[in-house]
């Protein structure tokens, strides 16, 4: 089972992040993604980037991934 500093990891490498904040017990995850990439993009699509980050450790190492998923421009705003 991978860490939340190894998820952090491979989130950080697949994707340009302006905020990452990953937390969870190695089963479970958590993640808040702040990334311009997601401009113009849906919640689904946002996290299909976020999968595509992770690649095949979403299907063999991470079982319950919950994300948050804003832009620069939306996190500034405020409280989601």
């Amino acid at each position: 089972m991978p860490t939340v500093e190894q998820l952090r990891e491979y989130i950080e490498r697949g994707m340009q992040c302006d905020e990452l904040q990953v937390s969870g017990d190695g089963t479970h995850f958590q993640a808040l993604i702040v990334s311009a990439e997601f401009r113009g993009k849906n919640r689904v699509q946002r996290h299909q980037l976020v999968y595509r980050a992770l690649g095949e450790r979403m299907r063999e190492e991470v079982h319950a991934l919950s994300m948050l998923t804003l832009t620069p421009e939306e996190r500034a705003a405020g409280p989601q």
